[in-house]
């Protein structure tokens, strides 16, 4: 029997005890009548299948709590793929999973008989988007998308690249699509909207200029612009989404709600932050970078520094503020 085999039978018979667990490798390494295991010429699909059948035999109590706790667990998540694709995935219930993709199925091969070029792959995709956002085509996304370009990549045919929040870098041409396909659904449908923000950076780092509120809370704006300045979660090593707007020093011991004192965490790392021994500071990076230096309750020091925005090949200054104007962010969407 191979490791990964034996990964397999471990995995499904977790929730046995071990006299259990014992009994399953008995049955599944019995020979049969001509001396040989019983898996032998199995599949992996047959392997899984007849050890869940096993721990079903044995404990089906186990198995039903064991299904609770994976229902309990159900979520969605979405990762970026190579070539501007991103891959949303979603854990659910066999049954509901089965019915959803009996449902996209049978939509594809209505279409494909009506004569739809799009491959069957696509319709469902197309579906899927359509259905989850409400929108008569894929195309016509209602949640707000962020996209963060240089003002020469986006009106003068430039080359650099541009952010989508939530995914990542992406080409020059792929941003002006966007803008444009954003565009062009604000002047048909009455319920979209674009808006344009300028964003302004110190020239010598890229580095967002900050800003400051009084409350105790990141105020929308504060927040979108924290987003847009850490892309993703602040923590060394942790890519996740922003979730969180954090306090670097906590309000409760006097730390204000600003830009410089703000940081974007994933839940996870937000929470852990707050464990004895975790210390984080704002301090003045190279340059005036925003920089987050980070205390572990080990003693360890590490450092967090912002990444730089999209950077044109031409800056606009702005009289003598020390600022120059960069680029902007383009929202959009449809209520």
């Amino acid at each position: 029997m191979s490791e990964w085999r034996a990964i397999l039978i471990a995995r499904e018979t977790a929730c046995l005890a071990p006299g259990h667990r014992a009994r399953v490798d008995a049955e599944l390494c019995a020979p049969d009548d001509q001396g040989a295991y019983r898996f032998e010429g199995w599949g992996d699909r047959r392997l899984i299948a007849q050890t869940r059948a096993l721990v079903a035999g044995l404990d089906p109590a186990a198995v039903v709590d064991r299904r609770a706790k994976a229902e309990a667990d159900r979520h969605v998540s979405l990762r970026p793929a190579p070539d501007a694709m991103a891959r949303l995935s979603v854990l659910l219930p066999a049954a509901q999973g089965v019915a959803a993709y009996a449902t996209l199925t049978r939509t594809a091969d209505s279409a494909r008989a009506q004569g739809d070029p799009r491959s069957r792959g696509q319709v469902m995709t197309d579906t899927l988007v359509a259905l989850i956002t409400g929108q008569a085509t894929a195309e016509g996304v209602p949640v707000t998308i962020n996209l963060t370009v240089s003002d020469h990549t986006l009106l003068a045919g430039g080359h650099q690249p541009a952010w989508l929040t939530g995914y990542g870098p992406i080409t020059a041409d792929h941003a002006r699509d966007l803008a444009a396909t954003a565009l062009a659904q604000a002047q048909t449908a009455q319920t979209a909207r674009v808006a344009l923000r300028r964003l302004y950076v110190a020239p010598e780092t890229g580095t967002l200029v900050a800003m400051e509120s009084k409350a105790r809370a990141f105020p929308k704006a504060l927040g979108l612009f924290l987003d847009l300045r850490d892309q993703t979660c602040r923590t060394p090593w942790c890519n996740a989404p922003v979730r969180h707007h954090d306090h670097i020093t906590d309000h409760a011991h006097g730390g204000p709600t600003s830009a410089i004192n703000g940081q974007g965490l994933c839940e996870q790392c937000n929470h852990t932050k707050q464990a004895p021994g975790w210390r984080a500071t704002p301090i003045t990076g190279p340059a005036d970078q925003h920089v987050v230096e980070t205390t572990l309750p080990t003693g360890h020091t590490i450092r967090s520094t912002a990444p730089r925005a999209p950077t044109p090949s031409r800056v606009v200054p702005l009289g003598h503020s020390g600022l120059h104007l960069i680029h902007h962010q383009l929202n959009w969407h449809a209520a």
